[in-house]
């Protein structure tokens, strides 16, 4: 009598007895995996179509709008807008000049200049210094304190004036400051003129519009100012 002491002859018996239960194991996972494919396939299937497509959106965007505007982000956008030019006012005007001579007269000693000024004023609102007290936000009102408007500027455009006339007595010669003076003189009287006009006062209203106009851009359906 033959007795066979391998290895094989005892794990024979072991490896049958675990082969129904690897074809189960393998027959799950096939069935899960067709099951999955099958899940996938109609899914794609679904988002395709328009409706389903907007379904999922309408049901991950559900609720209502809200718009939130802080207070700081709103003044400083209006600080951005610094110096705010809103009206310019294009002018010419007629400035004399001229130096006497205490002890001699006119034709002998005097100096008189006649300039034609072609000019611009800018009034505006000058925004840098807007604090966050000055812009008070009630849901989807706002109410905002602006500065008072002031002329940003007056400027003499050289290349549109020029000298009309110059008149020096026979004694004398050009005086090179008069033409300066009478520069800066007419600078004035341009501000005066627009001052005279009203400037101010359109300054403010366009500057209103234009702040107004962007705040409604922000979502705000009514902006009053103080």
């Amino acid at each position: 009598m033959t007795i066979d002491n391998s290895p094989l002859a005892h794990e024979a018996p072991h490896r049958t007895r675990e082969n129904p239960r690897r074809v189960r194991s393998l027959i799950l996972a096939a069935f899960l995996g067709v099951a999955l494919t099958v899940a996938f396939a109609g899914a794609v299937v679904w988002l395709s179509t328009g409706l389903g497509l907007l379904q999922l959106v309408d049901s991950l965007r559900g609720g209502r709008t809200l718009i939130k505007v802080d207070q700081p982000t709103v003044v400083h956008q209006i600080q951005q807008l610094q110096r705010l030019e809103t009206v310019s006012y294009t002018m010419d005007k007629i400035i004399s000049g001229e130096h006497d001579n205490a002890y001699l007269p006119k034709f002998l000693a005097g100096d008189r200049l006649l300039l034609v000024v072609h000019g611009e004023v800018v009034g505006g609102i000058n925004l840098a210094g807007l604090q966050p007290g000055d812009v008070l936000l009630q849901g989807q009102k706002a109410l905002i304190h602006l500065p008072p408007a002031e002329i940003l500027s007056t400027r003499i455009d050289n290349a549109k004036t020029r000298v009309y006339s110059r008149d020096t007595g026979l004694f004398s010669s050009p005086d090179p400051n008069l033409e300066s003076e009478v520069r800066e003189e007419a600078e004035r009287q341009l501000q005066q003129a627009a001052l005279q006009d009203g400037i101010l006062k359109i300054a403010a209203e366009n500057a209103r519009g234009t702040i107004s106009g962007m705040l409604k851009g922000f979502g705000f359906r009514e902006v009053d100012f103080q």
